[in-house]
């Protein structure tokens, strides 16, 4: 009769492979992504408040909170482990759970924007194949086989992808920013940029959309579930998020500039908008292989986002797996490579069975949507917990006696501060995100889908949770 793993025998099997650069791109491929700056266009100019409106309140204190939370406690399993210290199991399995659970929403919608943007490659054409739900399917299927395959093999290995994929990411809208500042110059704007236009307009239409401003700024505390795995974390870890967050926040400005710039908001799709803005600039400047190039590189970076978020978010059922709130597979270890397999396994299998039945019944652009708000709600429940958690754990001793935390600045007040606003902005990206979109054919039908579909994946944790304590208590 096997044992599972204890938290020693399965954590100290994992190589720390990953250094500062390797986390800096890290975090680029998992958090910038050319589809938000495509809907942020899609929504117009007021978009651009918006990114600086979410920048100020929410991405800048939830960088703070991480770098306090990931250098006190530098435990692999980040915001479960996080939350497990500041409220206990069951709300550390709830954060966690969810945390997990929202990819086999989220992969899918990632996966569908990235074949949409990878449909460029083939220049002309590629606005036709954008739509072709086979080539879609297909296209995601198989990126998501290449991200599973290399992080199974391990960090070593996989890293590569998610460094090409941090570069590969930020090249294109670099090459979009420069192409659009030409076109500018020498033919004027598409876009008339005003104050007016450009200030937040409530609209019910559209509210919808403000979740994922919110939500395109996430993903810097994906990497602290892999603490176990970088050198130095206390030190590499806050270093790369300010590094990479400043990047990040600049060219989500300044991409929904360029792209408004080249393309006005109602020509352009909320999933591969970047692609044809950059088409329509490089046949302006007669430069045709540039859109074909931008492309290549943005399946690149497309295929490094899927590899950076596979390997971080497996980090968290592996974790709960070893605590006994999982079966005890999920924390096991794969013999040769090192790395958690059959965390990696179940979530790639469960993405590709909810990518398959999400486009039954429904158009293209209406499963996206589907996937992206109930990504977004599941996603941001660990985020409540997260900034609650730090600004309970902020009342333990060990807070200032420890040389090695990164703490938010301002001392208690500061904390109170980053995690009120923190949590304030999540909420109300839960609730927007709950609104059907201006475009919905069947706004019931949507609603019932996304709230049973969220709904049945917690109550799906709750009943493991309770089967796992169980049998804990029993001493199975």
């Amino acid at each position: 009769m096997t044992t599972a793993p204890t938290p020693i025998d399965s954590k100290s099997q994992l190589r720390k492979t990953m250094g500062f650069w390797d986390v800096l791109l890290f975090n680029i491929a998992t958090v910038l992504g050319p589809r938000w700056i495509a809907a942020a266009g899609h929504n117009g100019p007021s978009s651009i408040s918006l990114w600086v409106i979410a920048a100020v309140f929410f991405f800048v204190p939830g960088a703070l909170v991480i770098n306090e939370l990931s250098s006190r406690f530098p435990e692999e399993g980040g915001l479960y482990a996080w939350s497990r210290e500041a409220f206990g199991p069951f709300h550390g399995f709830v954060a966690g759970w969810t945390y997990w659970i929202y990819t086999v929403f989220y992969f899918p919608g990632l996966l569908l924007a990235s074949a949409s943007m990878a449909a460029y490659i083939a220049g002309p054409r590629g606005a036709a194949l954008a739509q072709d739900r086979t080539f879609l399917l297909t296209v995601s299927l198989g990126l998501l086989l290449v991200a599973v395959i290399l992080n199974i093999i391990g960090l070593n290995i996989g890293k590569w992808l998610q460094n090409a994929g941090g570069v590969g990411t930020y090249a294109p809208l670099l090459m979009l920013a420069g192409i659009a500042a030409i076109i500018c110059f020498r033919h004027g704007s598409a876009t008339h940029f005003t104050v007016k236009n450009m200030l937040p307009a409530w609209n019910w239409d559209t509210v919808n959309f403000w979740s994922q401003i919110a939500f395109a700024f996430t993903g810097l505390e994906l990497v602290s579930a892999m603490s176990e795995e970088v050198r130095d974390p206390r030190r590499t870890l806050p270093r790369a998020v300010f590094g990479s967050g400043a990047l990040i926040a600049f060219m989500y400005i300044a991409g929904t500039f360029a792209i408004l710039s080249l393309v006005p908001a109602g020509d352009l799709d909320p999933q591969s908008g970047v692609f044809h803005a950059i088409t329509v600039g490089a046949v302006a400047l007669r430069i045709g292989a540039l859109g074909v190039l931008a492309a290549i590189l943005v399946t690149v970076g497309n295929a490094g986002g899927v590899g950076s978020t596979v390997a971080g978010i497996a980090r968290v059922p592996f974790v709960v797996g070893i605590d006994r709130y999982l079966p005890a597979a999920f924390g096991k270890i794969h013999p040769r490579w090192k790395t958690p397999y059959i965390s990696i396994l179940v979530q790639a299998i469960a993405s590709g069975a909810i990518l398959l039945v999400s486009q039954v019944n429904d158009t293209t652009r209406g499963a996206y949507q589907f996937l992206i708000d109930a990504a977004i709600i599941l996603y941001f429940i660990p985020f409540l917990y997260m900034f609650a958690a730090v600004i309970r754990l902020a009342y333990r001793r060990d807070r200032a006696a420890n040389a090695h935390a990164v703490l938010v600045p301002g001392g208690l007040t500061g904390v109170w501060i980053s995690g009120s606003l923190g949590f304030i902005v999540v909420l109300i990206g839960i609730l927007v995100s709950l609104v059907p979109p201006g475009d919905s054919s069947d706004k019931l039908g949507f609603e019932l889908k996304l709230v049973g579909g969220t709904a049945a994946s917690i109550l799906l944790g709750l009943v493991l949770y309770w089967r796992g304590a169980r049998s804990k208590a029993i001493g199975h």
